[in-house]
Formats: structure tokens, C-alpha cells, sequence
């Protein structure tokens, strides 16, 4: 199979894959205790006015408080969330923000869409807008990252299979991806003819083969939905959550599960009728790709994603051709270094330096992907003398990118042979969500993080024990670990020993290293 979406669930964290030929090429994750809150809905309170920078700072119930800045403001002037979103527009326009998994989709998950839409007009500033104490409603459209608030706005956007509704928007748009004019013609009438008066929808890709009938049950059930959210930010006060988006398992399944995948494999039943019954309303002709996986063996360990995950924490990464890159993250920017390594060539030196920098492009947009790295990027490729060389690489960096569902800017080669470019960045890179600070080395490196050791230690036992002997099995690991499984996963503990019908005793030894552990197995 071409490509395949592989699920990993337990009751403590739920990993998802996508594959493509082999290769794993986006990864997702989700733990109860960490679960991202893009798209989820607030009603909010204006802490503080900032004329300077022409935000706000917003007050959700998190804590810290969420940014908020002008061009997200969509508010009339009596304080009410706006219903159109004109703002005293002039007829300005800006680039929408939208799913990471389909470019055209309005604020789910940060990437970006081609259509524009109003902003304010020239002259109207956040202090003619908001007053410290006013309520607003806010959809988060980045999630907390660092030291940094989520990221808000006030321009409402609620996904579905086949759109993506806009209640605050007076706007029909069609994914770029549907290419075919009078196919985007016809479901523009289609849409038309459907919307209510003033409010905006967009057909994403996975529309253009959808009917008259598929649309309409679409619209139908955002803009219930809608009046849904609506009542419930009537009833609460602020600061409180309103809406919450689905899980990450039906999110995934509904932004990437479409025609281009093959197969949707999950390992648990649970979470696999779910899915089916999400399916069934939403995409029934692809009902017969969800699969069911019951064999003993771990699912990523078949399918050898365990592994690509290990490699995508590495910093080097070794090319074909037997040079290598290096990635490196900063608070403000991450740096790809390309070098030779090992790899001499055979006659020419600039072919040497060209045929490395152009295996590099292909890697660096391949784990720029994998890991989710957004922000500022710096790509410091060998110097190359040929001007020729200089411009078939940007050409390849483009293509390579191409795959890539968040927006991606490059800018030319520099005269040190540095390429500058941003990647949206809307949820934490794949480092930071599976490690943490070394305190070993006052944060200088990284280290797995003691939950993702007390997870990798429990997924272990969950997927070895059938095999083992005896009732009993003893873990030893490093106290701050032992600490962890003890205290803040003692449930999750006792879950697995019901499951397993082993008891699990957990040892702290302060002579192991945190990410070392021992699991002795009782053979009696």
C-alpha cells in the first residue's frame, strides 16, 4: 500500500502515523493530561489592551493568557462578537489561517489558505476595538508553545468533512487543490444556494467529489452547531471553555483520512468502532479501508515507526550519499547545517558540494515535516560557486516542500550560502512534545521526559506480557521515574496489572540514569 494512517491507542496516550511508501512522514500525539486545544472555543475577558503592539491579552480560564492580535479582532463597537466580520472594512485583505492537514480550511490548525477575506480598515486600532474587562468569544488557532500564550482570534471557523463554516464572515471559498474550473463553479452555486445570508464557507479538497446532498448534511449540522455554541456562551460566565474540538483520533481521521489513503489501521477495538461510526457519517465510501489490528506484536514495531521516531530526536542525520546534516533549534530560529562527511566525490569538487546540497534539500523538507519544526529556518547549505547550481536548488527545495501541508516561504540563496525561510508553526515540534530539558546538563540538551519513559515502560509490559511467565514483574528505574508511576500514573498502573493480570512492583534506583529502566520478568 502507497500510504497508510496508523493508529496507536491506549488509555494513556494515542499515537498516530502517517506512511507514505514505507516512510513515516507526519506524526501525532496526544496524552489526556497534555491534549492540544487548537479550535477549541472561549468565552474570554480582555485583561489588558496593549496600543503598542496593537494586541490584546485575553483571560480563557488557561494559565496563561491568550494573545489576541488586531487583525483577529472581530468585534462591534458595542463589545458583541461581530456577524460579518466588516469591521469598517475598506476592502482590504489578508490570508486566512487554516488546517495543517488541508490547506484551505478556515482557523482549525494553523496552515494557510489561498482565498482572502476583509480585515479592518486603515486607521481603526485595538483601543477602538476592545476595553480591558470586555467579554469576547475567541477560538484558540495556535496552541500554547514555550513561555507563549495560545494564539486566538475572533473569526470563528468550524470544520466538517467537506467545508469549513464561517459564521462571522460573509465569504464562499473553494480549496485551490480543485482545480477544475467548472467543477469549482458548480459547487460555488451549490454553496451559494445553500448558505444562509452572511455567513462564509469554504469547500475543502475532499469536497470535490462530494454531492449536492453531502454538502447540504455538512451545513446543516455546523450550523446547528453553531446555535449549539452560541446557547452554551449565553449560559457561562468568562472566563470559560464553550466548545471543544474533537479528539485527536476523529481530528485526524476527518483532515487526512481521504481517497489518497489506503488503508486507516487501528489497534484498538475501542477506539476502532468509533471510528467506523464517525466514518459512516461522514465518509461511508471509505468505510471498507478502516482496518482492525490484532496481532500480538506492537503495531509501530511491525511497521517500523518505533524506530523513525527514535531517529527523527537525533541531531545528525546521515544522507545517501555519505554526507550529513545537522538540526539545531534556538528559542528564536532552528538551523540546518549541510556537510560533506564522508562523501568525496569522484572528480569535480563543485559537483561534490552540488550533489550533497541537493540530497540535503530532500532530507531537510522531509524532517522539517516529520518534526513539526516551524518558525524561522536557516539552512546553511555548502557554498557553491556555479549561479546555475544556486538556482536549481531553490527550485528543488520548492518541489520538495510541495507535500508539505503548512506554509512554507523560501527566499534565495544568500552569498554565504544561507536559505532563509518560515514554516507555520501552530502546535509544538515533535522534540518538544516527547522530551524535555536535560537537568544532567542545565538544559544545554534534551532528555526523553519521565512521562514518555513511564509510557515506553508500561506500553513494554502492555505488549510483552502474553509471552512471559509468572505473575509478578519488577521495574527498576530512576527514582523522579519511579516517582511519576507511583504518584501521577498510579491508575494507569493498576489499568495495566488489570489488563495483564500481572502486579507490577516498581523499584527507584538512584544509580540509573532517567532514561535507563530494567523490567525482570517473575518466570515462577
Amino acid at each position: 500500500m502507497a500510504t497508510d494512517l496508523i493508529v496507536n491507542a491506549t488509555s494513556f496516550e494515542i499515537r498516530i502515523a502517517l506512511v507514505e511508501y514505507g516512510n513515516l512522514v507526519e506524526f501525532y500525539l496526544e496524552r489526556p493530561a497534555e491534549k492540544g486545544l487548537i479550535s477549541n472555543i472561549y468565552k474570554g475577558i480582555v485583561k489588558r489592551v496593549l496600543p503598542g503592539m496593537q494586541a490584546a491579552f485575553v483571560d480563557i480560564g488557561l494559565e496563561r493568557t491568550g494573545f489576541l492580535y488586531v487583525d483577529d479582532v472581530n468585534v462591534h463597537r458595542n463589545g458583541s462578537n461581530g456577524s460579518n466580520g466588516s469591521n469598517g472594512n475598506n476592502g482590504e485583505s489578508r490570508e486566512l489561517v487554516a488546517c495543517d492537514h488541508d490547506e484551505e480550511v478556515g482557523t482549525c490548525c494553523g496552515a494557510t489558505i489561498t482565498e482572502t477575506l476583509p480585515v479592518r480598515a486603515n486607521g481603526v486600532h485595538i483601543e477602538d476595538l476592545l476595553t480591558e474587562g470586555q467579554e469576547i468569544m475567541v477560538q484558540i488557532c495556535k496552541d500554547p508553545i514555550g513561555t507563549k500564550g495560545a494564539r486566538l482570534t475572533c473569526n470563528i471557523t468550524l470544520p466538517c468533512r467537506n467545508v469549513v463554516f464561517m459564521p462571522m464572515t460573509d465569504h464562499i471559498g473553494i480549496s485551490r487543490k480543485i482545480e477544475d474550473e467548472e467543477t469549482r463553479q458548480l459547487l460555488k452555486e451549490i454553496i451559494e444556494d445553500l448558505r444562509p445570508a452572511g455567513t462564509g464557507f469554504i469547500v475543502r479538497t475532499v469536497g470535490e467529489s462530494a454531492s449536492h446532498s453531502d454538502l447540504e448534511a455538512d451545513m446543516e449540522f455546523l450550523l446547528h452547531l453553531w446555535d449549539e455554541i452560541r446557547e452554551q456562551a449565553s449560559k457561562v460566565s468568562a472566563p470559560s471553555l464553550v466548545h471543544a474540538d474533537l479528539d485527536i483520533t476523529l481530528r485526524t481521521v476527518r483532515d487526512i483520512f481521504s481517497p489518497e489513503v489506503d488503508r486507516l489501521i487501528v489497534d484498538n477495538r475501542e477506539v476502532y468502532e468509533r471510528i467506523l461510526k464517525f466514518v459512516e457519517t461522514f465518509a461511508p465510501h471509505l468505510l471498507n479501508r478502516v482496518q482492525l489490528y490484532e496481532d500480538k506484536a506492537p503495531i509501530f514495531d511491525v511497521y517500523g515507526i518505533e524506530v523513525d521516531i527514535n531517529r527523527a530526536l537525533d541531531k545528525k542525520i546521515w544522507l545517501r550519499c555519505g554526507g550529513y546534516i545537522i538540526i539545531e533549534a534556538t528559542e528564536a530560529l532552528t538551523v540546518v547545517d549541510v556537510n560533506t562527511g564522508r562523501y568525496v566525490g569522484k572528480n569535480d569538487l563543485e559537483e561534490t558540494i552540488f550533489k550533497t546540497n541537493m540530497e540535503a534539500v530532500k532530507e531537510t523538507a522531509y524532517q522539517l515535516r516529520l518534526r513539526n519544526i516551524g518558525g524561522i529556518i536557516i539552512v546553511d547549505f555548502i557554498d557553491m560557486e556555479v549561479e546555475s547550481h544556486r538556482d536549481e536548488l531553490v527550485r528543488a527545495l520548492k518541489e520538495a516542500v510541495k507535500k508539505d501541508k503548512s506554509r512554507v516561504n523560501i527566499l534565495k540563496v544568500s552569498e554565504f550560502g544561507l536559505v532563509q525561510m518560515t514554516r507555520k508553526r501552530s502546535s509544538e515540534s515533535l522534540v518538544n512534545a516527547l522530551c524535555e530539558p536535560c537537568f544532567y546538563c542545565h538544559g544545554d540538551g534534551i532528555l526523553k521526559s519521565r512521562g514518555t519513559i513511564c509510557y515506553e515502560i508500561l506500553r513494554r509490559i502492555l505488549t510483552t506480557s502474553w509471552r512471559m511467565g509468572g505473575g509478578n514483574v519488577t521495574v527498576r528505574v530512576n527514582p523522579q521515574v519511579a516517582a511519576i508511576m507511583s504518584r501521577e500514573e498510579s491508575a494507569t498502573v493498576h489499568d495495566i496489572e488489570e489488563q495483564t493480570g500481572k502486579r507490577i512492583t516498581v523499584v527507584p534506583d538512584k544509580e540509573l540514569h532517567l532514561e535507563k529502566y530494567e523490567i525482570v520478568w517473575d518466570q515462577k
